[in-house]
């Protein structure tokens, strides 16, 4: 009954300081438009953006979720590493065992001049419950999903970002 710890890794050939605009400065203003058929649109819900700041993910009718709040607990532009939380959620993807679940990430550069992101998660379960592998890997397929659309996307309009 303790935190399931993940890791996750990708690379792209998009040099670092483009794929951290891309997937953290960019990211709520690029979901919906990017993927209009999953992401209704992002609200700031408070803060400016950085750390403490309160996101909105609202999603389309008939998605997996109505909506998910993040906490953005660090965001450090010049390591490129960015953390949040996601601390309140709405619909069928929903686990009731999981409390929250933060994730903690970071960009660096590979010697391609392409980059690699590396992400650790960690679910946290609610009292008393306990939370295996099998439950989260539909949601880590999908944000695989995500993180190649937006860089699809980010390579078919170079200036985009």
């Amino acid at each position: 009954m303790g935190v399931l710890t993940l890791n996750a890794e990708e690379t792209s050939t998009l040099p670092p300081e483009k794929l951290f605009k891309l997937f953290v400065l960019h990211f709520d203003t690029l979901l919906p438009k990017v993927l209009p058929q999953v992401v209704k649109n992002v609200e700031l819900i408070s803060g400016d953006g950085g750390p403490g700041s309160i996101k909105k993910f609202n999603f389309v009718e008939g998605a997996d979720w109505k909506y998910i709040k993040h906490r953005v607990d660090a965001l450090d532009k010049e390591n490129k590493i960015y953390n949040y939380t996601a601390i309140e959620g709405e619909g069928d993807a929903n686990i009731p065992t999981i409390d929250h679940v933060s994730y903690e990430s970071k960009v660096v550069g590979t010697p391609d001049g392409g980059s690699k992101s590396t992400v650790v998660i960690k679910f946290y379960p609610k009292p008393g419950a306990e939370i295996k592998e099998e439950q989260v890997k539909g949601g880590l397929e999908k944000e695989k999903g995500i993180f190649k659309a937006l860089e699809a996307y980010a390579l078919a309009n170079p200036n985009a970002v």
